[in-house]
């Protein structure tokens, strides 16, 4: 059945049964499904290797039991801070003191905007620039172009420690075009960088910034990461409505479910009897019983008896027109309505267009061996960022995981979304690629959620966090031991997760050497995991922002906000830092320099 097709009986139905449905803005899973298709021709792709790759011990050997035997004997001290510091100064490790004690004073992160803007008019641009060279800007990004963080990237990467590079830039929609669920609220909204959507020029020329990303990635070593945001793409008005029609469309299937006594069951676990499913349509006045009949006929769609949320997804194509997509139920008054009064050619075109640009930068990532990270970024977007991501997967990860997905792990539902992205792959026979954050907008989501008056799409508290974050994470790196068709990036900078993974790798007999499970953390943040896991074998990344000063004051500003709480809590890498201070002057190594 075509979504085009139900969407026209939706149109001509009355639903007012459907009002009880309650659509919260949460990030919503973006999971599609096909039936098994025929075989597609496969991209070429290249063989890769890291950006930044620490060398395996060669006595190793890629038997089980040998990598058994390798994980066994790996023992990560993140307490040796001789190790954990030795590709930095002391002069940087004084940096490192200074810049975490004021992201941690409230008064300084509340007023940076001021702060920068009255200490720039006082010392004048050029030595306000040399002053953030020398703190947070030294401390937090690489440099301003592709040829200055080369000796950053170098020095890293012969201490074990990849890089990702990350050109920080996000669009944004203005209050007036936000929709009301979805809406801009931007007063203590804290993301990256971002930039307001001016034409289709500025979008061409933020994917040719893209695109040197991914070269500089594959020019610094082989297999390397780049990431990227949707938003800096296209028109964002696109990825807000297509995020609408997702949520109400998934929210539609619930209701659904709800009707066959399934509502207490994972997403994944909820099979809707298709002829049980056919009575409710036609109850709710959506059609005839024969036309509905018509809707689940034809590619096996509900051949089997049961129609899950995967083959739900599936209804809506990418072969349906763009526009047709854009029609959702009204939940107020039960009529299916466009988000659009009129889509005009040009708006339309300017859809396929940002469509094309991800699809030109999935190409340059495979050309040039490099892995494409999609950044996960505000809600109301998200939803349409990960639908668009996965397709991205279904046609580039067929050889091996090119593109990854990012999954907030602070979101109730993030363990429904791994799940049932991972069994799509496993339908579909391509690579899962995964990216694990806990998630940068906990604050700002659930004032967002009070104020608008939907639940809480947030976990109550940061213990169900972890738990949610390490759940995840054990199925992901389970389905990793069973075929080796997924990946994963455990990105994070906490140290119990990340041993708890190594416990999960140890006992699945999951070598660093397979590079399938890798580790990233922000520049200028927690060197005492990244630099003693890259010197272990382990691939390990850091995330490498880089611009212009005064183009990067405000990802500084809102990277300081975002973290405000681990920077208060880093007191354990404040005083390693200490430690190893301390350790150097006693022992005479007043002016220590790295040798590399």
């Amino acid at each position: 059945m075509s979504y085009a097709k139900f969407v026209a009986s939706l149109i001509r139905a009355n639903l007012g049964n459907i009002n009880k449905i309650r659509i919260s803005p949460s990030t919503c899973l973006s999971t599609v499904a096909s039936p098994k298709s025929s075989q597609e021709e496969k991209e070429q792709q290249l063989d890769g290797c890291t950006v930044v790759q620490a060398e395996p011990l060669e006595l190793i050997s890629q038997t089980k039991d040998a990598r058994k035997v390798y994980l066994d004997n790996i023992q990560i001290d993140f307490d040796n801070t001789e190790e954990a510091y030795k590709s930095k100064g002391n002069l940087e490790l004084l940096r490192s003191l200074l810049v975490f004690h004021l992201c941690s004073v409230d008064f300084l992160v509340d007023k940076n905007k001021e702060v920068s803007s009255l200490t720039k008019n006082l010392l004048g641009q050029r030595v306000f620039e040399k002053l953030m060279k020398m703190t947070f800007y030294g401390q937090f990004v690489a440099g301003e172009d592709h040829n200055s963080i080369k000796p950053l990237i170098q020095k890293n990467q012969s201490f074990g420690v990849g890089a990702v590079l990350d050109y920080s830039v996000e669009e944004d929609l203005t209050q007036e075009e936000a929709h009301r669920q979805f809406g801009d609220r931007r007063g203590g909204v804290i993301s990256a960088r971002t930039y307001f959507y001016a034409d289709e020029a500025k979008c061409d020329n933020q994917m040719e910034t893209f695109i040197n990303c991914i070269k500089a990635s594959g020019g610094a070593s082989s297999d390397g990461f780049s990431a990227i945001k949707m938003t800096a793409l296209g028109r964002p008005q696109f990825l807000l409505q297509f995020s609408e029609v997702l949520v109400k469309w998934r929210q539609f299937f619930h209701f659904l479910a709800a009707q066959q006594g399934k509502s207490d069951m994972s997403a994944l676990e909820k099979i809707l009897e298709l002829e049980q499913l056919k009575e409710n349509l036609a109850q709710l006045g959506v059609g005839a019983k024969d036309d509905i009949e018509n809707w689940f006929t034809g590619e096996k769609l509900g051949s089997s008896g049961t129609i899950d949320l995967l083959d739900w997804n599936s209804l809506i194509t990418d072969t349906t027109k763009i526009s047709n997509l854009l029609m959702v139920p009204n939940v107020e008054t039960g009529q299916l309505e466009p988000l659009l009064s009129t889509f005009t050619a040009e708006e339309e075109s300017q859809m396929k267009r940002m469509l094309q640009r991800v699809d030109i930068l999935a190409k340059h990532a495979v050309e040039n061996g490099v892995r494409l990270m999609v950044d996960a970024e505000q809600t109301y977007f998200q939803p349409a960022i990960s639908r668009l991501t996965l397709e991205m997967q279904r046609k580039f990860n067929r050889e091996k995981p090119v593109i990854f997905n990012t999954y907030q792990c602070y979101l109730k539902e993030a363990y429904d979304n791994v799940t049932l992205d991972v069994e799509l792959s496993r339908r579909e026979g391509w690579y899962f690629g995964a990216k694990l954050v806990r998630g940068a907008y906990m604050y700002q989501e659930r004032a967002r959620a009070q104020e608008i008056g939907y639940e809480d799409p947030i976990n109550p508290d940061y213990e169900a966090t972890n738990r949610m974050y390490h759940k995840c994470l054990e199925y992901v790196l389970e389905e990793i031991e069973h075929n080796r068709k997924a990946n994963v990036m455990v990105a994070t900078h906490n140290e119990d997760t990340v041993k708890f993974t190594l416990e999960k790798m140890n006992e699945m007999s999951l070598s660093p050497v397979e590079n399938k499970v890798y580790f990233g953390q922000l520049l200028g943040m927690c060197d005492q995991i990244s630099f003693p896991l890259g010197q272990a074998g382990f691939p390990v990344y850091k995330y490498v922002p880089y611009g212009p000063v005064n183009e990067v004051i405000p990802y500084l500003s809102r990277r300081a906000q975002e973290n405000r709480g681990f920077m208060k809590g880093s007191q354990r890498e404040r005083s390693l830092l200490w430690k190893e201070l301390r350790r150097r002057l006693v022992g005479g190594q007043v002016f220590y320099r790295p040798v590399y």
